[in-house]
C-alpha cells in the first residue's frame, strides 16, 4: 500500500475487565492527496475480518500517487516523524506507553490532533477492544471552535463545551435538544482563533472524519474530544483546509460530491400530514393560486396509500384516476408532485410489493427468518439494501408505481430504521447488549429498543450491529438510481436519515420539529451542520410540524424559511391547518419573501452547481466568507446564503427590530436597494423588522444574476435577468457567476455540453469608469435558450452622475436604441440603473459607465 506500519502489544487500561483484550496494528496510509492524512489503526489479529465500512459502500476516492511523495521519515528518541514535501501536515507517533500521535501543521507548528495520553487519566488513553474503542485528542480551549459531530437539536452551532454527543440512528423527533436524532456524521471542523505567537491567522481550519459506522458516544469538554464507540476500527481522516470552505471541498472530495437538485425543487414546497382525500389537496393547491403565493411542489404523506401500504393508493379518497388526473394538471400548471415511502412493507399475501419482495429473498433477516417489524401499516419486513437483489428489487417496485402514478420525486421516511416494536435481546448476546452503553436516547437506552436487533443479519452475513447507521444512506442510494431509471431525469430523493456521504444521493430535512420560537430558532444550526456534512439542500418544516402555530409564528418562519436552501411547509395530523394562505399576514410575508427567493432562484441553483463540483454548502454560517472575524465563529443566529447575502431572521415573539451582526464593509437591503449598512470593522447593527419584514443583504464584491419573481420556476425561468452589481469599497472588483441548463437533466456540467456558465466581473477603471463584463464557458447552450438581460443596477457608488456610456459585445459597439441610464441618491450610496437593455446572456459583453 504505500505508507507506514507498526505493531505494538496489548493496550490495557482501567476498562480491561470489561473488554477482550486486542492486539492492535497502526497502518498508516499517509497522505491520500496534499490536503488529506489517513489513519487506521485495526487488530492485527482480526485477519481484515473486523467490521469496517467496505469500499463498495462509501467509495472513498484515494490518490495514490501522492504515496510516492514522502519525503521526511524522521526518528528522534520516542519519536517518528512523517510528512509529505506538498504537505502542510505532519504526523508524530510517540513511542510510549500508552501509545499516542499526533497531528500538527509544518507552517505553523499548530497541533490539530493530539492522541498523546496524559498518563494519569485512563479516559485520555488509546483503547483498542473488541467492542470498545476509545480514541482521544486534547485541544486549545482558548482557541478552537468546533462544529458538526451530527444529527442533534442544538440551540447553538457553535458546539458547547461539556457534553456527549451519540451516534445512533434513531427515530427521536428533533424537537428533542441534546439526543442522537436521525443521522450520523463524525465529522466536525474545527477553526482556530489565533495564537499569541501569531504563525497562524485567525479563521485557520481544518476537519475531522472518523468513519465508523457504529454506536459512538463523541464526548467533547471544550480541553478534549474523546471518541467511544462499539465496533469496527479507528479509520481517521485529517482535513487540512486550511480554509473553512477548503475542508469541506477536501471533505467532500473522499465522501462524494453532493448530488445535483432539479432546478424546480428550488421552488415552494407544501406538505401536510392528515389530508384527507385528493380533493382536499387539489383545494390546497387551488387555495395558493388564488392567494398569489408560489406553490411549486405538492406533497401527500402516508395518507394517498391504501392501509399504508407503499406503492398503492387509497381507492376511496385517493383514486387512481383522480391521482392521474391531478398530477397531470400540476404538469400542465409547471407544478410537481412528492410522495412518500416507508422502508416497510405490509406483511400480506395478496400484496404485490410483499409477494415479490418473498420470491426474491431480500429482507432483512433474524435467526434465518425475515424479521418481523411493526410499522404504520402493522406487521412488516424491511428491505435488505446491502443486498444486490434488495436494490434491484427497490428500483423495480418505484418504476412500477411510477408507470402508474406519475410523480416527480420521492420522501422516504422512517429509514433509521424505525420499528414501533422492540424486540427481545437474544440471551447472552453482546451484540444485542453490548457491554458499553452509548448514551442512547439521552438515557442510555437499549440499542435494539424501537428499530431492528442488533443481531439481526444483512446480506453476507453483516449484522445490524454493524450496518445500523447506515441504513438510511443505503435506501437513499437505491431510491436516487430507482428514479433516474424510472423518470430518465434528475431524481429528487428527501431522506431523513443519513450518514456519512448521504448527501451524494439525497436531500434532508431537520425531522419532527415542534410550532415553538425555540424550534424556529435551531433550525438555522441545524441547516448550517449538514452543510458542512456534504447535504446542501436542506431544510426545516415551515411554521412547526408539531402542535397548533400561531399566525405571528408562521410569518415569522415563512420569512426565514423562504431562504432554507430546501423551502417545505409541513405540519402533523390533528394540528391546526397552517398553509401560507391561512391568515393574511402570512400570506402578505410569503409572497414578499418568497417573491426575492424565487428572484434568487439562478443564484440558489449556481450555488447548487458550486456545491456539486466544489462541496460548498448553499446555506453558509458567515466565517466560511469572514473567517478573520472571530466574532463570527458564536453566531447561530444569521447566515449566508453563497458567500454574501446574508439573512437576519426575527427570532423571537412580539420583536420588531433585529440585532444583526455585519462584518466588515457595505451591505445592501435586497428588498430596498437604498438601504444599506456600513462597517469598518465588524460589529452589531439593531435593524428595523416590522412584523411583515425580514432583513436580507448582498455584501460589497458580489454580482448577483436574478430573474422576475414568478409563481412557478418555470414561469420565472421565463424572465428576462437582471445584474445586481455591488461594488467593493477597497478598490476590489466585484464577481459573480451563473449557472444555465435545462434543470432537469441527470448530469450537471457534464461533459456532453448542455449547459453554460457565465461568469461576471466588474470595478472602476481610474476613478470615473465603472466596468462589467461577462466571460463565458460553454454558451452554445445559454444561446440557443435566448435569455436576456435586460436591466444592470449597480450598487455602492458614493457620488457621480452618467455623463456617457459604452457597450461592447461579440459583435462590436452594441446600438443604444432604447436604452436608459438613471441615478438614484439616497442616503450614503448613488443607485446607478441601466434599463431597457437587450443583451443575450450567452454572448460576452462589456459595459462602461463614465460616472464624473
Amino acid at each position: 500500500m504505500g505508507g507506514f506500519r507498526l505493531v505494538f502489544g496489548s493496550l490495557r487500561s482501567c476498562f480491561a475487565c470489561l473488554f477482550i483484550d486486542l492486539r492492535i496494528i497502526l497502518i498508516l496510509e499517509t497522505f491520500e492527496t496534499q490536503d488529506r492524512l489517513r489513519i487506521r489503526i485495526t487488530d492485527s489479529n482480526s485477519n481484515g475480518q473486523r467490521w469496517e465500512i467496505p469500499q463498495e459502500i462509501i467509495q472513498r476516492q484515494p490518490h495514490l500517487s501522492h504515496k510516492s511523495l514522502l519525503q521526511n521519515h524522521q526518528s528522534l528518541p520516542g519519536k517518528h516523524f512523517l510528512s509529505d514535501r506538498t504537505s502542510d501536515l505532519i504526523f508524530t507517533i510517540y513511542n510510549t506507553t500508552p501509545f499516542g500521535f499526533s497531528v500538527s501543521r509544518l507552517s505553523s507548528s499548530d497541533v490539530l490532533f493530539n492522541a498523546t495520553p496524559e498518563l494519569s487519566n485512563s479516559g485520555t488513553f488509546l483503547i483498542f477492544k473488541d467492542q470498545y474503542v476509545q480514541l482521544s485528542s486534547s485541544l486549545p480551549i482558548d482557541r478552537s471552535s468546533i462544529y458538526g459531530l451530527g444529527e442533534h437539536t442544538k440551540p447553538t452551532f457553535r458546539l458547547t463545551h461539556n457534553q456527549t454527543l451519540t451516534m445512533w440512528n434513531a427515530d427521536i423527533g428533533s424537537v428533542n435538544l441534546d439526543v442522537n436524532l436521525y443521522g450520523s456524521h463524525p465529522f466536525y471542523l474545527d477553526i482556530r482563533s489565533p495564537p499569541s505567537n501569531s504563525k497562524a491567522p485567525a479563521g485557520t481550519s481544518h476537519g475531522v472524519l472518523l468513519l465508523n459506522s457504529n454506536g459512538m458516544d463523541v464526548v467533547y469538554t471544550g480541553e478534549r474530544i474523546t471518541y467511544k464507540f462499539i465496533g469496527g476500527l479507528i479509520d481517521l481522516y485529517m482535513f487540512a483546509g486550511p480554509s473553512p470552505e477548503n475542508v469541506i471541498e477536501q471533505y467532500t472530495e473522499l465522501i462524494g460530491r453532493p448530488t445535483p437538485m432539479p432546478y424546480w425543487s428550488f421552488g415552494f414546497h407544501q406538505c401536510r400530514y392528515g389530508y384527507k382525500d385528493i380533493y382536499e389537496v387539489e383545494a390546497v393547491v387551488a387555495n395558493y393560486a388564488k392567494a398569489g403565493i408560489p406553490l411549486e411542489v405538492m406533497w401527500t404523506d402516508i395518507d394517498h396509500m391504501d392501509a399504508y401500504k407503499d406503492f398503492t393508493l387509497d381507492p376511496v379518497n385517493f383514486p387512481l384516476n383522480e391521482m392521474k388526473k391531478f398530477c397531470n394538471t400540476l404538469h400542465e400548471n409547471g407544478q410537481r408532485y412528492v410522495l412518500i415511502l416507508d422502508p416497510g412493507i405490509s406483511v400480506n399475501k395478496t400484496y404485490g410489493a410483499f409477494v415479490r419482495g418473498m420470491e426474491a429473498g431480500i429482507f432483512i433477516k433474524h435467526d434465518g427468518e425475515p424479521y418481523l417489524g411493526v410499522v404504520w401499516p402493522g406487521p412488516v419486513y424491511f428491505p435488505d439494501f446491502l443486498n444486490p437483489a434488495g436494490q434491484k428489487y427497490w428500483g423495480n417496485e418505484i418504476k412500477l408505481f411510477h408507470n402508474v402514478l406519475p410523480f416527480d420525486g420521492l420522501w422516504i421516511d422512517m429509514n433509521e430504521i424505525s420499528n414501533f416494536d422492540t424486540s427481545p435481546s437474544t440471551p447472552f448476546s453482546t451484540l444485542d447488549n453490548p457491554p458499553y452503553k452509548i448514551n442512547n436516547a439521552g438515557t442510555q437506552r437499549a440499542i435494539n429498543e424501537k428499530t431492528v436487533p442488533a443481531t439481526a443479519k444483512h446480506y453476507n452475513d453483516i449484522t445490524e450491529y454493524n450496518a445500523h447507521n447506515l441504513y438510511g444512506f443505503l435506501e437513499s442510494k437505491a431510491t436516487n438510481a430507482a428514479l433516474i431509471e424510472a423518470t430518465g431525469k434528475r431524481p429528487f430523493v428527501l431522506s431523513r436519515s443519513t450518514f456519512v456521504g448521504s448527501g451524494k444521493y439525497t436531500a434532508h430535512w431537520t425531522g419532527d420539529n415542534a410550532a415553538t420560537w425555540d424550534d424556529l430558532a435551531y433550525t438555522i444550526p441545524a441547516i448550517l451542520n449538514f452543510g458542512l456534512f456534504g447535504i446542501p439542500m436542506v431544510g426545516a418544516d415551515i411554521c412547526g410540524f408539531s402542535r397548533n402555530t400561531t399566525e405571528e409564528l408562521c410569518r415569522r418562519w415563512i420569512q426565514l424559511g423562504a431562504f432554507y436552501p430546501f423551502a417545505r411547509d409541513h405540519s402533523e395530523k390533528f394540528t391546526i391547518h397552517q398553509e401560507l394562505y391561512i391568515w393574511e399576514s402570512v400570506a402578505l410575508s410569503a409572497k414578499k419573501a418568497l417573491g426575492l427567493r424565487y428572484r434568487l432562484l439562478p443564484y440558489y441553483y449556481t450555488l447548487m452547481y458550486q456545491a456539486h463540483t466544489k462541496g460548498t454548502p448553499i446555506a453558509r454560517p458567515i466565517f466560511f466568507t469572514f473567517s478573520q472575524d472571530i466574532e463570527t465563529y458564536k453566531i447561530s443566529t444569521q447566515f449566508l446564503i453563497g458567500k454574501g447575502v446574508l439573512v437576519s431572521p426575527v427570532l423571537k415573539p412580539n420583536a420588531t427590530m433585529v440585532n444583526a451582526y455585519f462584518p466588515k464593509g457595505n451591505w445592501f437591503n435586497l428588498f430596498n436597494y437604498s438601504r444599506s449598512v456600513s462597517k469598518n470593522v465588524g460589529s452589531y447593527t439593531t435593524l428595523d423588522a416590522p412584523p411583515g419584514d425580514i432583513n436580507v443583504h448582498v455584501h460589497e464584491g458580489n454580482i448577483l444574476a436574478m430573474q422576475d419573481e414568478a409563481m412557478t420556476t418555470k414561469a420565472a425561468r421565463e424572465t428576462p435577468f437582471e445584474l445586481l452589481v455591488a461594488l467593493g469599497s477597497g478598490g476590489e472588483n466585484s464577481s459573480g457567476e451563473v449557472y444555465l441548463d435545462d434543470g432537469e437533466e441527470v448530469q450537471m456540467g457534464g461533459v456532453e455540453g448542455r449547459w453554460s456558465l457565465v461568469r461576471f466581473s466588474s470595478g472602476i477603471i481610474g476613478e470615473r469608469v465603472i466596468f462589467v463584463e461577462s466571460k463565458i464557458v460553454n454558451g452554445d447552450f445559454a444561446l440557443k435558450q435566448k435569455w436576456i438581460i435586460n436591466k444592470v443596477t449597480i450598487l455602492g457608488l458614493k457620488n457621480g452622475r452618467t455623463k456617457s456610456y459604452d457597450l461592447y459585445t461579440g459583435k462590436g459597439m452594441y446600438g443604444k436604441s432604447g436604452i436608459s441610464t438613471n441615478l438614484i441618491r439616497s442616503g450614503e450610496f448613488v443607485i446607478v440603473e441601466v434599463t431597457g437593455l437587450s443583451l443575450i446572456i450567452g454572448e460576452e459583453f462589456k459595459l462602461e459607465l463614465n460616472t464624473k
